[in-house]
């Protein structure tokens, strides 16, 4: 079948066929441009996007290459990680021709047995960049083969996944995978172990000769006394995290058995390191890997690793032209630490439990609490971090530009909560105002030329039923209980004309939806605070809680206080089991409505004018980390409270990139 590019249809008919193939083929290039900046040409080249064809959608080279190669020589075929797309470059344009006209419609199976159809288009050249870190986290070390078969086949069969429930030992399982603890329970309620009440038989028998051995060949340097066992089924992991150092000594070593898996470790610049545990490998931490540094594993079930044979263990590099899928099997871990007994004194206290003197913040039971909580973990934080907050706010959001552009020209527009005003000259058409509780935002504000004033978003200085329209960007979402969001809301409305509508964005429970992940999550390698897609808005505080998000265990909770990482992520307002909220891992899924979001800062608190990355990986401790305390939305959560509104109407109510928005009319 031949393909015909738009520009080059000239007097050939097209099939009915023909014509929805394009069309799929166009919206391909768009999404191409818009999502990934790659710019596809109407010229044959030696090179091809293919749309659907990359390790993202399951499609490994194993599969794809053979496709390719039937239409001529493949010179390489790169294939960037967790993208749906790859590109070949062909040994001549003759030849990439002939696959642009035989594979554009194509249909292949994927690794799981879905159908995906190709969509092809030439490109002058792809490139991606290269990780800048080429080696393991300081302190981590992958030991190959550290058992053989046969140990392995024995430590497995000796764990009874069938205990009786009358057994003293018997724990029970998680909703994700199963669960064991020996020497001491690992309680999943407050991150921590009972160091008075060791549970009875200690470590089993046949894990002591094993960790003698390690020890007399130098693989260990402490004897653990405490171990859990966790059995993941493909599809499942363990959200990023740090083992609580308060809990456990330096050394943490994981056996991996069943099957291999990629774990990725995280620098607190953002920098991730994915690192293969190949079958029967020893994991090591200690140090820096072990304290600062969080590690989990994606859910999933495939992973991206180096397709040349020769590689095992170890990181995962971004090689474009060695990166395959491997199918994940059940794997089983047995994770080994020695109690600590004494509080932890490492090197790294900004991330340390032991030795943070602030204690993170409680749920609100009254009007005062709340609004001493937005004081503490909204207002003061943005005040703080104003300048490195607006150098992370440049780019306006498509449909909020969309709204402001559709207005009849001469509107007069307020933005309640306009952090660095990034939306006041969008349209010029108008008459823009701004407010926000941070004067230092404000102070931005001003120097850009916008017009701006500080004041509290529940009482702005504005005449009643002067405004034709307003705009309420991630601001909602900061205040601390029900009813102070939905007097919040009242403002917006009291301060338009009849007829004049408001548009309201709040950050989203759901961060996948619709079987598609948020930018929020998929942006999950850059830096925290310059790639955080969260909030502008009308209030903020500074507060010095010192620490990394999700200070845990490897299989525990989120938050520093009390939180599972796999409960039920319903819509629960509060964390029943403790008042204390819960500190977000960012770039993963809430499992919180209420929750305190940390902002990494880089330069100096309160006073920068310039915004400093942090230096060379290991070379100095991370600045401070600011909390932010938030209330996540949940679907037809916004929708319902505008709706004990008076004399209003929705108009519409939607789903953007991990927001619920909402746009109303005063009638």
């Amino acid at each position: 079948m031949i393909v015909m590019d738009s520009n080059h249809q000239s007097n050939y008919k097209l099939s009915k066929t023909e014509k929805k193939l394009l069309r799929k083929q166009i919206k391909a290039r768009h999404t191409l441009l818009r999502h990934e900046g790659i710019e596809t040409v109407s010229y044959a080249t030696q090179s091809l996007i293919v749309a659907n064809g990359g390790l993202g959608n399951q499609v490994s080279r194993n599969q794809l290459l053979p496709v390719l190669e039937k239409c001529g020589l493949v010179d390489a075929l790169l294939m960037p990680p967790n993208k749906p797309y790859s590109c070949v470059r062909y040994k001549t344009v003759e030849e990439s021709k002939t696959a642009y006209d035989t594979l554009n419609g194509k249909e292949i199976v994927d690794d799981l047995g879905q159908k995906i159809i190709l969509y092809l288009n030439f490109v002058e050249k792809a490139q991606w960049k290269e990780l800048g870190l080429q080696a393991l986290p300081p302190g981590l070390k992958v030991i190959e083969e550290i058992i053989s078969s046969e140990d392995e086949k024995m430590l497995l069969e000796s764990v009874n996944w069938t205990e009786d429930t009358e057994n003293q030992n018997f724990q029970k399982s998680l909703k994700h995978r199963r669960v064991k603890h020996f020497g001491y329970e690992f309680h999943y309620e407050n991150n921590n172990v009972d160091k008075d009440k060791p549970l009875p038989g200690g470590l089993p028998d046949i894990c002591e000769s094993i960790l003698e051995k390690w020890l007399k060949e130098g693989f260990i340097k402490h004897k653990p006394d405490q171990l859990t066992i966790n059995q993941y089924e493909p599809g499942h992991g363990i959200p990023a995290h740090i083992d609580t150092h308060s809990a456990f000594e330096d050394e943490i070593i994981s056996l991996s058995l069943g099957s291999e898996i990629v774990m990725d470790f995280k620098h607190p610049d953002g920098m991730t390191v994915p690192v293969m545990l190949p079958c029967r490998s020893l994991l090591v931490m200690t140090g820096e890997s072990r304290y600062l540094w969080t590690h989990g594993i994606t859910p999933r079930k495939f992973d991206t690793v180096q397709a040349s044979k020769g590689h095992k263990s170890g990181i995962i590099t971004s090689d474009v032209e060695d990166l395959t899928l491997n199918k994940r099997g059940i794997r089983t871990s047995f994770t080994f630490r020695k109690v600590r007994q004494t509080p932890c004194n490492c090197s790294y206290p900004l991330v340390c439990d032991s030795q943070m003197k602030e204690t993170p913040a409680s749920f609100p039971e009254s009007d005062k609490e709340a609004l001493q909580l937005e004081q503490d973990y909204v207002h003061r934080v943005y005040e703080e971090i104003a300048r490195h907050f607006s150098s992370t706010r440049h780019t306006p959001w498509p449909h909020i530009v969309e709204f402001l552009k559709a207005l009849p020209s001469g509107s007069l527009v307020a933005d309640i909560g306009c952090g660095n005003g990034k939306y006041l000259g969008i349209n010029n058409e108008l008459y823009m105002i701004g407010c926000d509780h941070s004067q230092n935002l404000v102070d931005i504000c001003r120097e850009r030329q916008y017009q701006a004033f500080v004041c509290d978003a529940l009482a702005v200085p504005i005449r009643s039923g002067s405004c034709d329209a307003c705009i309420s960007i991630a601001v909602i979402h900061h205040f601390a209980t029900a009813e102070r969001r939905v007097a919040a809301l009242q403002e917006l409305v009291r301060l338009l004309r009849p007829g004049g509508k408001a548009l309201i964005y709040v950050w989203a429970m759901e961060q996948e939806y619709n079987k598609k992940k948020s930018k929020y999550l998929r942006e999950n390698r850059t830096s925290q605070g310059m790639k955080e897609e969260i909030s502008n808005d009308a209030s903020v505080q500074e507060l010095l809680v010192k620490q990394l998000p999700n200070v845990g265990n490897q299989d525990s909770a989120h938050s520093v206080s009390s939180i599972n990482d796999f409960q039920d992520g319903g819509c629960n307002s509060k964390n029943v089991a403790n008042s204390k909220l819960p500190i977000h891992t960012n770039r993963t899924s809430f499992h919180s409505q209420d929750l305190l979001v940390p902002w990494h800062f880089k330069g100096n608190p309160g006073k920068d004018k310039r915004v400093e990355p942090f230096g060379p990986l290991g070379s100095r401790d991370p600045g401070p980390v600011f909390h932010r305390y938030y209330h996540v939305f949940c679907e037809g959560e916004l929708e319902a409270a505008c709706r004990t509104l008076n004399n209003i109407s929705i108009l519409q109510s939607y789903y953007d990139q991990g927001n619920w928005c909402v746009i109303l009319q005063k009638v």
